[in-house]
């Protein structure tokens, strides 16, 4: 009787540890699972996305760019001295040649009387020796040191009326006076810097094209002018410049001249946007351009794939506005990343947290 009372304490013992041991191990599985989803949760880096589109595009469309002097140029000083008359203000209008300053030439024209009475003297000895060389009176040595002197003195007065000449400082070319460096009684140096001139004698537009853009114009292209100054209308010119060398940021310079509209006057700064467009006939796979991490060049992009960032090299075209064509890496439908790429890495967990159209 004893050992059956026995048996059933140890059965109904085993019975409860039994069971007080699955509960830990069901509370362990779920503490576990929880902090699991926790962590999981906690590890979502919040992205916002962009579908990547395929559709057709304008080839070129319409790029800005500024009005900049047609021609400029700076009046610089080639004599020395304290300037005596100044001849322009800013903002004056100068023509090519036309003195704007004059500078102090009193010693020099001293210099001058000085060495032209030399050269006069030396000429009437030089035609007295020559006079008696032919009389056996002179030696040939002593005519030919003669005649140097007085070769030395005509191109030394030769000098100094050039130099009194460059006392008058002129405009290089037809213009505007756009900056004024100096004053009346100032002293310059030869090389010195009085004013800048610009000219507006055509209308010049700089704008900057990417390498892809670059390859579909030509010097010649006629291209339509607009600008927020003068609304609904427009202007046409002529591509004038090509850079063959990209700047720093891998764009190249290129010049628009056109003819000046003296109903509708443009100052020098103003923003022009320059219409390159002609219809494509191919669709073309666009993203957003702040979707790529680094430059055009070297570009990569974050694609949401499973709920995790995937990095994927991708090639780029021509750009349209704030998106830009993929040529390459890209499938239409797919889901890029355009904010928080900063925190990102490949197969890194990631929440969408805002989608764009």
């Amino acid at each position: 009787m004893k050992k059956k009372i026995t048996l059933i304490i140890m059965l109904i013992s085993f019975s409860i540890a039994g069971l007080i041991l699955y509960k830990l191990y069901v509370s362990y599985q779920k503490n576990n699972q929880t902090e699991t989803q926790k962590k999981e949760h906690i590890l979502q880096i919040p992205v916002t996305v962009a579908t990547v589109k395929d559709e057709i595009q304008k080839a070129g469309s319409t790029k800005i760019g500024f009005i900049v002097p047609f021609e400029e140029a700076k009046v610089i000083s080639a004599g020395t001295g304290n300037i005596k008359e100044l001849l322009f203000k800013l903002g004056d209008k100068v023509h090519k040649g036309q003195p704007l300053a004059i500078i102090n030439t009193q010693l020099l024209e001293l210099e001058l009387k000085k060495s032209e009475s030399n050269v006069a003297k030396l000429g009437k000895d030089l035609k007295t020796y020559i006079e008696l060389l032919q009389g056996n009176a002179a030696i040939q040595r002593d005519v030919d040191a003669l005649r140097q002197s007085y070769n030395d003195a005509k191109n030394q007065s030769m000098q100094l009326r050039k130099q009194i000449s460059d006392g008058v400082i002129k405009s290089p070319i037809d213009g505007v006076i756009s900056t004024k460096n100096v004053e009346d009684g100032m002293f310059v140096g030869s090389g010195g810097e009085l004013a800048s001139i610009i000219s507006f004698s055509k209308l010049k537009v700089q704008i900057l094209l990417t390498q892809s853009e670059i390859y579909n114009i030509y010097l010649g292209q006629k291209i339509k002018l607009s600008t927020d100054i003068y609304s609904g209308k427009s202007f046409w010119g002529k591509v004038t410049y090509i850079s063959s060398q990209a700047t720093e940021a891998f764009n190249f310079p290129v010049e628009i001249t056109a003819g000046l509209d003296k109903n509708s006057p443009l100052l020098s700064g103003t923003m022009i946007y320059a219409n390159f467009s002609k219809e494509s006939t191919k669709k073309m796979l666009m993203i957003p351009r702040v979707a790529i991490n680094e430059s055009v060049l070297n570009a990569s992009v974050y694609v949401v794939k499973n709920g995790k960032s995937i990095l994927r090299k991708i090639s780029v075209g021509e750009q349209f506005g704030d998106d830009i064509e993929v040529t390459q890496g890209l499938n239409a439908g797919e889901q890029v990343v355009l904010s928080g790429q900063i925190n990102l890495q490949n197969g890194a967990l990631v929440k969408i947290i805002k989608h764009n159209q």
